[in-house]
């Protein structure tokens, strides 16, 4: 589902991805830990094309996002990243739009799906979500657990073969922890493909099919674990 090979990245003279290779095949959940500075965000920045690489290889499910280096045109490129889902460490969700509004955005503007279809598609991944009670109101009124289930929601509405999650636990106490850890191995029994950065060992023992150690821009092999 996704093969990076001899991935580098700099800002400035300070090197911040030194060669990282990894593969995360179909189903497959994947967790990169390690302190912070350590390149782990940068990494998922690349592969989502927020940040693009210096040097090395990108690949979604056979189609190149850059190729040694070089990216696609515009159209292509934008193209592959609907492939992907990202979660972000701070759910960023839209604060003037209800949780029903946060999820149909994207699918609208970006699939060009028609307004009734995504209410449609909204509402079945609220209803799996545990969200159906909350169609109706805002990121204000929702706690820090149900904030991250929507934006959860928000990027599976994109139809992604690829989740990404930056720090998905950062936010939450250690029970709400629990309810993300379930969550994500409900999509991993549906045979979602994810690759999630953290800090929390616990968490990724939880929901990881392969563990990796990154430190100082590299991916460390001796680390691997595979449950």
């Amino acid at each position: 589902m996704l093969k990076i090979k001899g991935l580098k990245k700099s800002f400035g003279e300070t090197e911040v991805l030194n060669g990282i290779d990894l593969e995360v095949n179909s189903g497959e959940v994947a967790v990169i830990v390690g302190p912070s500075g350590g390149g782990k965000t940068t990494l998922l920045r690349c592969v989502n094309g927020l940040e693009f690489c210096d040097e090395g290889t990108i690949m979604i499910e056979n189609n190149y996002l850059c190729e040694n280096g070089v990216y696609k045109e515009k159209k292509d490129f934008n193209e592959v990243r609907k492939s992907i889902g990202l979660v972000f460490q701070n759910f960023n969700l839209f604060p003037h739009m209800s949780v029903l509004g946060n999820l149909i955005e994207a699918p609208i503007r970006v699939l060009g799906e028609k307004e009734t279809k995504a209410k449609e598609d909204a509402k079945e991944i609220l209803r799996f979500l545990g969200l159906e009670n909350k169609i109706d109101s805002y990121p204000y009124e929702l706690s820090g657990g149900q904030k991250q289930r929507v934006a959860i929601g928000r990027a599976l509405a994109l139809k992604p073969k690829l989740m990404c999650f930056d720090e998905p636990t950062s936010a939450l106490d250690p029970g709400l922890t629990g309810e993300v850890a379930e969550l994500i191995r409900s999509l991993a029994k549906d045979g979602m493909s994810m690759l999630i950065i953290t800090h929390d060992m616990d968490f990724a023992e939880k929901v990881a099919d392969k563990i990796y150690s990154m430190k100082n821009g590299t991916l460390l092999e001796g680390n691997v674990f595979t449950n």
